[in-house]
């Protein structure tokens, strides 16, 4: 980082963003900064920040939908992500620098392909298919700060429409989110950045919010996928170059 300011100021920028996609489409925080965060403050804390916002983002959406959560569906998928979050703090706590950053493009890079490729597949149906989602979002989530794909393809197998996708996306982010920010802990940064970014935070909520009802919805998603895909190759090849 060439200087303090600046990176706080990157790192305002890369929060604000993320938000503002998170309140357009319910989730889509940490794939659009993971990548980023990851390259400005490292790995470890780039994943338990976006942790952080992401739950605290997925708060503020759910207080208006929280009628249309479906429960009976998203109580298999949040046990099991529960149980494997502490799987993925252990590996993430115990693999070297370049090799986390490449495990962290791979996985953003691949969940991105999955879900432009419309992936459809039959064990992700019924309550077998919100364990199998569940489990691989929680220790994707904690080890590398992107468990919301495998809970995108259980939607899809499900054929649920955008207005029952996003309330029981923002229900699932808080949990999943609240087990991995315990799991991993807070990130440490100075009281300048955790100003910036709760700035940043709210700056880009009221800019998703007022966007929402502008911005067509497929535009959305293909710029959400298109920043999702640069993001996870560009850490994937940093990574790759430590090595």
């Amino acid at each position: 980082m060439a200087s303090t300011g600046a990176a706080e100021l990157l790192l305002g920028g890369i929060v604000a963003l993320g938000a503002s996609v998170q309140w357009l489409t319910g989730m889509g925080f940490a794939l659009i900064a993971v990548p980023a965060l990851v390259l400005v403050l490292g790995p470890a804390q780039g994943v338990v920040l976006a942790n952080c916002a992401a739950g605290v983002i997925s708060i503020a959406g759910l207080a208006t939908g929280w009628r249309r959560v479906r429960i009976g569906a998203m109580i298999p998928l949040v046990i099991a992500s529960a149980c494997t979050v502490p799987a993925g703090s252990w590996v993430a706590a115990r693999l070297p620098e370049p090799v986390l950053l490449a495990g962290v493009g791979i996985l953003v890079t691949v969940a991105v392909a999955f879900v432009m490729g419309g992936v459809r597949i039959s064990t992700l149906t019924g309550t077998r298919g919100a364990v199998t989602a569940g489990a691989v979002g929680g220790f994707m989530n904690s080890a590398a700060g992107v468990g919301g794909p495998p809970y995108s393809l259980y939607a899809v197998n499900a054929g649920w429409r955008v207005s029952e996708f996003v309330p029981n996306a923002q229900f699932y982010g808080i949990i999943v989110n609240v087990f991995s920010v315990a799991s991993n802990g807070v990130p440490r940064l100075s009281g300048t950045a955790w100003s910036v970014a709760a700035a940043a935070m709210v700056a880009g909520a009221l800019i998703g919010r007022a966007l929402a009802p502008r911005v067509p919805e497929q535009w959305v998603r293909r710029l959400i996928l298109a920043l999702a895909l640069t993001g996870g190759l560009s850490v994937l090849v940093k990574g790759l170059q430590g090595m």
